[in-house]
């Protein structure tokens, strides 16, 4: 086991005061390496906030900014002019914190490779991060290799109701939210709806890693 210590946060969704006050309530660990799964905006109302935040936090804190589908579907508005799937899922409070109207927005230069160089996942001896999960059919060498790995990282839900996984390491993820964090064997689910006031979710969740203790924030957006 390496000796390197994580925080990994979960989904934030636009959720930009939230975001702030789980990262001051974190304080203390801000000489880890901290591993954001993906999906900053979209949904909550303060998509560029967050980003402006994050862009300034990276400054401070050593940083890995995972790729979510939410920002897939922006980057594939723009690249692709897939714009529908977007604005069917959130993409209209993004534009609006960006103070366009309608469905047309032009990003900071500096946003815009914020997005583009989000990463599918980061790999460490002791743990795989990603934004969505893997196959449960597969190891976790199988799913890197794999073609389609850009679906499979960022959409997969399939390990949630999987017996058990071939994974050689435990895999951190968000993407899908629960009331609480996920822990079972090889796998950390650390999406708790932060931007959804329904059914138990609404918080915003970090994990301190190798510990596996969770800290939360309430949402307050």
């Amino acid at each position: 086991m390496s000796e390197q210590k994580y925080i990994a946060i979960g989904d934030i969704h636009g959720c930009f005061q939230s975001m702030k006050a789980l990262l001051e309530k974190i304080k203390p660990y801000y000489d880890r390496k901290f591993i954001f799964v993906g999906d900053y905006i979209d949904r909550g109302p303060g998509s560029k906030q967050v980003v402006d935040y994050l862009l300034d936090f990276k400054e401070k804190v050593d940083c890995v900014f995972l790729r979510g589908n939410h920002e897939q579907m922006l980057l594939d508005a723009f690249h692709n002019h897939k714009k529908e799937m977007w604005l069917m899922n959130g993409g209209r409070t993004t534009i609006a914190s960006y103070g366009s109207e309608g469905e047309e927005v032009k990003l900071p230069d500096s946003h815009k490779e914020f997005y583009e160089n989000t990463r599918l996942y980061y790999d460490t001896e002791d743990y795989f991060f990603v934004h969505a999960g893997l196959s449960p059919a597969k190891t976790i060498a199988a799913s890197i290799e794999d073609e389609n790995e850009v679906q499979e990282f960022l959409w997969e839900r399939s390990h949630l109701n999987a017996f058990e996984t071939p994974w050689e390491k435990t895999v951190v993820f968000g993407h899908t939210p629960s009331s609480k964090p996920i822990q079972k064997e090889n796998m950390i689910g650390i999406d708790t709806g932060c931007v959804f006031d329904r059914m138990g979710y609404g918080q915003l969740t970090a994990v301190k890693l190798p510990e596996e203790e969770f800290i939360q924030q309430t949402a307050i957006d």
